[in-house]
């Protein structure tokens, strides 16, 4: 167990841990007595999120209080846009609530904008309960290109299009993700976008594999958890999958394990997702 460490405003230091869940990396950031402040402002979490002069992240979470759970998350992604919702995040919270004493590991409450999910460690691996997977849509209408063989949707605290193809390696993941990802039957704020296929035989793995163009990074990142949940959904959803355990093998190459839970009817979905939370390292942001 460590101690938190939090931000300091009055110095202009500002302790932070950096994780990684299947690629999909983060700066978190313990705000739990002093409050984010500024923090959040947009430029300073591009600022941090950058590459080449910041931390390097694809997002920047805050730890909050909050009455009615054990903490509460605060997503922001690393061109500042907010999220009500990120998977990976979440998995990586339930490790650091594991390091700084956090809760009880086996029903941790954790307080999104997109509601309170549970989550836990299972055998030692962070979970949760994602919550109810909204509008699913086994077809969307946005019309298919080349290689794609259908393109579903489904609202995973954030919306996202799923498109089945037959193979990742040949698709344009930039200029098709770029251009589903703003398509006007999704919206003003338009979705992320997952790429999926079975993957081959020849591998050993099973599964799917998946490739992801997400918004708020307006690139392909080597993971997404709500992806994974509204992809794992869909194959069911389509029959392409028996479930309930579908296993997503992300661009990292760690696998993402979702279980589905079809509900009256076959038209109302939930699920779990369990993955990889890890603590990479932890430092101090000196004039953020």
């Amino acid at each position: 167990m460590a101690a938190a460490v939090v931000a300091d405003h009055e110095t202009g230091v500002t302790a932070f841990y950096k994780l990684t869940g299947s690629g999909n990396d983060f700066v978190f950031i313990d705000a739990r007595e002093t409050g984010v402040g500024a923090l959040a402002d947009p430029a300073r979490v591009r600022a941090l999120c950058a590459r080449g002069t910041g931390v390097g992240a694809d997002g920047v979470v805050f730890l909050e209080a909050d009455p009615g759970a054990d903490l509460r998350i605060r997503y922001v992604n690393s061109d500042g846009s907010p999220a009500a919702l990120c998977g990976n995040a979440t998995l990586c919270t339930v490790r650091l609530a594991e390091w700084l004493g956090i809760g009880a590991l086996t029903h941790l409450r954790i307080a999104t904008d997109s509601g309170v999910v549970d989550g836990r460690l299972a055998a030692g691996v962070p979970e949760f309960d994602v919550g109810p997977v909204e509008r699913l849509t086994r077809d969307a209408p946005v019309g298919v290109a080349g290689g794609e063989r259908r393109v579903g949707y489904a609202l995973v605290g954030v919306p996202h299009l799923v498109v089945a193809v037959d193979d990742l390696t040949a698709i344009d993941l930039t200029g098709r993700g770029r251009a589903l990802r703003a398509h006007p039957w999704t919206g003003v704020a338009g979705a992320n976008v997952n790429f999926i296929a079975p993957e081959p035989s020849t591998s050993g793995k099973g599964g799917w594999g998946m490739r992801t163009y997400e918004r708020g990074v307006e690139g392909e990142t080597l993971a997404c958890g709500t992806g994974a949940v509204a992809s794992a959904a869909l194959v069911v959803a389509w029959g392409r999958d028996a479930g309930p355990c579908v296993r997503i093998w992300t661009r990292s190459g760690e696998p993402l394990d979702v279980m589905v839970r079809a509900g009256r009817g076959g038209e109302e979905w939930s699920a779990s997702l369990r993955g990889e939370g890890r603590l990479v390292f932890r430092g101090e942001l000196v004039d953020l």
